[in-house]
């Protein structure tokens, strides 16, 4: 189970990374990684140029060789020991070469000095060793250092610091304080840069100094560039002494004169056009002149001064030498006679014949000579060298090749073989001739190049294979190998080129463009491929492949108005079908009273010019009856279903009464609902005279009407006095109004006082005989109060007697009242 169980997590592991190189083969994620590491290189440049710059206004121009020393000491693998062919990393002990600025393990420039020191040093006898300080040179550009200046000890750029710590904020093998180094060529100014690889830049500081031809006022200037022109003529005389310098201002010595002028030879024979700047020239004839002697001419080519004297004059030597002459110049010197004895080619022997002009004959003495390697002799003739056929077989100062020349005396030469073996490169062999010890480092450099092949590093030969291509700011060239016509912008690189993440812009079924990416290259996972044997076969990870997708359905939206046509909504391309809003129809029935109430949906137009919201054939019926409003006045229903339009004419008989609601009359609705007020007053009339009393009492005399009778009553009535005795006959409407009155006379107001006598005595009368029945009703409350409850059953029955007013009032008002209607 335990096996089982690691079995199962490695393979877990083992997927998980295949899962990744997968997603890291087909994405650039590292390209955000990079930019982080180019920022803080740049701060860290930055923080390194600060003090320059502010020196310079912020002009950085002179920083470029510096920098790139700089880039190449951040780069990974750039940086490369020329010795071992590795890597230069940030934590190991380096050397900086101070001609060429190379870096160098310690542990290899120590090594590389040792063996130098020693190859250099080993064909001297023990005698000669040690008293001479033999140098050592750089591996690359061959500067020579003594040996006391090997270095045994690790120091930073600026050679301040020993052992610098790893920071990752500086420079690598860098302690970050101000360099101070001289510049070259010394100015007395130091270097203002932290501490840093290669060159120190140009001097940035500012010194008053004036042009070369010292004319101009002095400026202030770069001391890197204080050497300036004011471009004015120079004005110095030239070499000719007869012309001046033309040029503008220049440093060092003015060029020479470059006019041309007739100038005669040394000897003064011949004139010709040459240039100002060489005035003495020689002819190419013989001076000729007599000399002294009188008898020889001067045998010197044209020549400045006196000619001399004859060079036979004087005390002359025979051809040998041993014997003087003194002797006209005219004559020549004789042989003496004596043997010759100069000293052969040879060296050894001497010549034997006389004295004699001329060179001497070659030595033709038989001598014994020995060869060079001295093992074998011969007799032979002086002159001839003597070499036997015997082959040295000394091993040269490679120690590798024997020496292999004939006759050699045991100063072996140097092996004249070239050396063949394979560098640390392992690309090409040494060149140089066999040596001992290691050969140098191979001299060549190999382009870096991106894949497009615009940027370019040179690297130490063998480098090739383990550094990094450099990173390219080219746009990537690759043709695309999806539909579209360019690929995203993006940089050169190695590799497949990450998918695309264009728009896909395919134009669909619709007629719009895709907007999702790119899916011509989708990543699909393949399934169904293998079917496992059986439950105890473990099941494979899906694999992934590359293909096409078709695009996704259009989302664009699309403004689609509902079957019903009430309202407009944005749907999907795809789905965008005309739908119901799940409202009532809502269109105007052909009875133009009611809407149709079904849900929204579909209207077919009879007509192509129809208004969009007529009724269709799929709309509902109307069956409803016509409840249109009825002209005022009219109770009837109409009697067609329900319509457009107005409603027919109502011919319906109306029964109803008159003004005065005595007679019944029957009369068509729609002329009394047509009719005006005064048609509908005459209609409604019955044509008698108006029943109604007038407030006076008497009978209307106008023919039937509505509302109220007139008020103007002409019948005759009789106006009374107050008293009713006295009466008139006057017109009621005027009575009515008050207008007319009739007083009483004194028999009136007679009568009138003795009827209110009357009624003063019957009211007494009667106020009594209230009393009377209270005082009645109280005595039989009493009664019963005192004892009779056995008779509660029987009703009190209390006879009241009847006072004379209640006995005779009948026999006294009737006589009067018949008076009374009399008089009226």
């Amino acid at each position: 189970l335990s096996s089982q169980k690691k079995f199962d997590e490695i393979k877990k592991a083992n997927q998980a990374a295949a899962k990744k190189l997968v997603e890291d083969q087909f994405s650039s994620s590292s390209e955000d990684d990079d930019e982080d590491a180019e920022a803080k290189q740049g701060k860290i440049l930055a923080k390194t140029f600060t003090i320059y710059t502010s020196q310079t206004d912020g002009d950085a121009s002179e920083l470029e060789r510096t920098r790139q020393y700089m880039n190449e000491a951040f780069q990974s693998g750039a940086m490369t020991c020329l010795i071992c062919i590795a890597s230069v990393k940030r934590n190991q002990a380096v050397w900086s070469c101070c001609g060429c600025f190379c870096i160098f393990h310690l542990v290899c420039i120590q090594k590389w000095a040792k063996d130098s020191l020693f190859l250099v040093s080993s064909p001297l006898t023990d005698d000669d060793f040690g008293k001479k300080d033999y140098p050592w040179p750089c591996p690359k550009c061959r500067f020579e250092y003594k040996r006391s200046e090997t270095p045994s000890r690790y120091y930073c750029y600026c050679g301040k610091v020993e052992n610098p710590t790893v920071d990752p904020w500086l420079v690598p093998h860098s302690c970050g304080q101000i360099c101070e180094r001289e510049f070259k060529p010394p100015c007395g100014h130091k270097c203002l840069l932290l501490c840093h690889p290669g060159p120190c830049p140009p001097c940035p500081k500012m010194v008053t100094t004036t042009c070369h031809c010292k004319k101009a006022k002095p400026v202030p200037r770069r001391c890197s560039a204080k050497e300036w022109s004011c471009h004015l003529p120079c004005g110095r005389t030239l070499l000719c002494g007869q012309h001046t310098c033309e040029n503008s201002c220049h440093a060092g010595d003015c060029q020479p004169c470059p006019r041309v002028s007739k100038q005669r030879c040394i000897c003064g024979r011949q004139t010709a056009e040459r240039l100002c700047a060489s005035p003495q020239w020689q002819c190419d004839q013989v001076c000729g002149k007599r000399l002294p002697c009188g008898n020889h001419t001067c045998e010197q080519v044209c020549h400045a001064g006196p000619c001399g004297d004859c060079p036979r004059s004087g005390k002359r030597s025979c051809p040998c030498g041993k014997s003087k002459f003194t002797l006209p110049c005219t004559e020549d010197v004789p042989t003496c006679g004596d043997s010759c004895d100069k000293v052969l080619e040879c060296g050894i022997h001497k010549c034997s014949q006389r004295c004699h002009r001329g060179p001497c004959e070659i030595c033709r003495q038989e001598v014994e000579k020995q060869c060079r390697c001295g093992k074998h002799t011969k007799r032979m003739p002086c002159h001839k060298p003597y070499l036997c056929e015997t082959k040295c077989t000394k091993i040269r100062d490679c120690q590798k090749h024997q020496c292999r020349r004939k006759c050699c005396s045991g100063n072996c030469p140097p092996c004249d073989q070239v050396c063949g073996r394979t560098l640390g490169c392992r690309n090409h062999k040494c060149p140089s001739g066999c040596h001992r010890g290691s050969c140098n480092p191979c001299p060549e450099t190999v382009d870096v190049k991106c894949n497009c092949g615009k940027t370019v590093i040179k690297v130490p030969c063998g480098r090739e294979r383990t550094i990094r291509p450099p990173k390219c700011k080219q746009l990537c060239s690759r043709p695309p190998t999806c539909h579209h016509s360019t690929r995203e912008k993006h940089y050169c690189h190695f590799g497949q080129c990450p998918p695309c993440r264009q728009s896909c812009q395919k134009t669909l079924t619709c007629g719009h463009l895709c907007p999702v990416s790119c899916h011509d290259e989708a990543l699909v996972k393949q399934t169904g491929l293998h079917q496992s044997a059986g439950p105890w076969e473990q099941p494979s990870e899906p694999a992934f492949i590359q293909t096409a997708l078709p695009c996704p359905p259009c989302e664009v939206p699309i403004p689609v108005e509902c079957l019903g046509q009430h309202e407009v909504s944005p749907l999907p391309c795809h789905s965008a079908n005309p739908y119901s809003c799940k409202r009532f129809c809502g269109r105007l029935l052909d009875c133009q009273n009611h809407s149709c109430m079904k849900e929204c949906h579909r209207v077919t137009k009879l007509n192509s010019s129809a208004d969009g919201k007529k009724v269709g054939p799929e709309c509902s019926q109307c069956e409803e009856e016509c409840t249109k409003p009825r002209p005022p006045g009219c109770p009837h229903r109409c009697v067609l279903p329900c319509h457009p339009g107005h409603c027919p004419s109502c011919l319906q008989m109306l029964k109803i009464k008159c003004h005065c609601k005595l007679s019944i009359l029957y009369i068509e609705c729609l002329k009394l609902t047509s009719a005006d007020l005064k048609e509908k007053e005459l209609l409604i009339s019955c044509k008698n005279q108006c029943p109604k009393e007038l407030p006076c009492g008497h009978r209307c005399k106008e023919i039937c009407h509505s509302g109220s009778c007139p008020m103007n009553c002409s019948q005759k009535v009789k106006l009374r006095c107050l008293c009713k005795r006295l009466k008139k006959e006057v017109q009621c409407s005027k009575a009515q109004e008050g207008q007319v009155s009739l007083e009483c006379d004194a028999l009136c107001k007679e009568m009138k006082r003795k009827a209110s006598e009357i009624k003063e005595a019957e009211a007494k009368a009667a106020i009594e005989e209230e009393k009377r029945r209270q005082q009645a009703e109280l005595e039989a409350f009493e009664n019963r109060l005192k004892g009779r409850r056995k008779n509660k059953r029987r009703k009190d029955e209390v006879e009241v007697e009847q006072s004379s007013w209640q006995k005779y009032k009948n026999l006294i008002m009737l006589p009067m009242f018949g008076v009374a209607v009399v008089m009226v």
